[in-house]
């Protein structure tokens, strides 16, 4: 069984099509799919496409680049959506420096509340880090004891070792079918310490590059390590799938 941890299949582009996506992805051995949140309206689509699916999971939470949205009472807001028994984690959070759609004050802000949100209701985190990664690792580490996943991972070894020292995994996408300076960190980490998503829509795998992403596709993304590894594609569907349930402990 094959879990996509991160996906945004509730975006327009898949409305008129979504059964064809998850028999797609059902068909090769796709058995669940977490849909991840990026303020509250998405948020809401999530916990609402999870209710609809029995193999769809959804989180709850603001995206750095949605921070400066966050209203006084979003905390509150979320405590209550992560009461919901399809909500498995808190995110997708962090820090985005590349775009800086919302100032660095109050991504940290947002980041850091969102962190003890997490904490306080016993989620798991969906960490998103670019630009940024002594910052990440830096407000992370002021949570004693959090847990989560730092998704679509696409740093240096050095930084994924900082990462599993804090107990977080990391997350690989479609990039690793055509970013080559990711090999040495998947060679390198422990197959133990990571997780496969998607990110659908975005970030296609190779040979499906150009076209709107899904999570069957999370078929290439386990190839590919499975073939930079030299081990076995089930090895890596069997480990990744504990690693994502031992996280996503809310997952049945």
């Amino acid at each position: 069984m094959f879990i996509d941890s991160h996906s945004h299949i509730y975006y327009d582009t898949f409305a008129d099509d979504i059964l064809d996506v998850i028999n797609r992805a059902h068909n090769i051995g796709v058995e669940k799919i977490i849909c991840v949140g990026v303020d509250l309206e998405s948020s809401e689509q999530c916990i609402n496409l999870a209710n609809k699916f029995s193999n769809i999971y959804a989180t709850v939470g603001f995206h750095p680049h949605e921070s400066k949205l966050a209203n006084s009472n979003y905390l509150n807001i979320l405590e209550s959506m992560s009461k919901e028994s399809k909500v498995v984690a808190i995110g997708e959070i962090g820090l985005d420096f590349h775009y800086n759609h919302s100032s660095k004050k109050i991504q940290k802000k947002i980041f850091l509340e969102q962190l003890e949100l997490a904490k306080s209701v016993n989620l798991p985190t969906v960490v998103h880090s670019r630009n940024a990664d002594v910052e990440t690792i830096e407000t992370i580490s002021a949570i004693k004891n959090s847990r989560g996943v730092v998704h679509c991972f696409s740093s240096d070894l050095k930084q994924a070792n900082k990462i599993f020292q804090l107990n977080y995994y990391i997350s690989f996408t479609g990039l690793i079918t055509f970013v080559n300076e990711l090999t040495d960190v998947i060679k390198n980490v422990s197959l133990d310490k990571i997780l496969i998503e998607t990110d659908s829509p975005y970030l296609s795998p190779a040979p499906f590059r150009g076209k709107r992403n899904e999570p069957s596709y999370i078929l290439e993304i386990a190839k590919k390590i499975a073939e930079i590894k030299n081990i076995s594609l089930s090895d890596v569907e069997n480990i990744t799938m504990t690693n994502t349930l031992a996280l996503f402990d809310k997952i049945n």
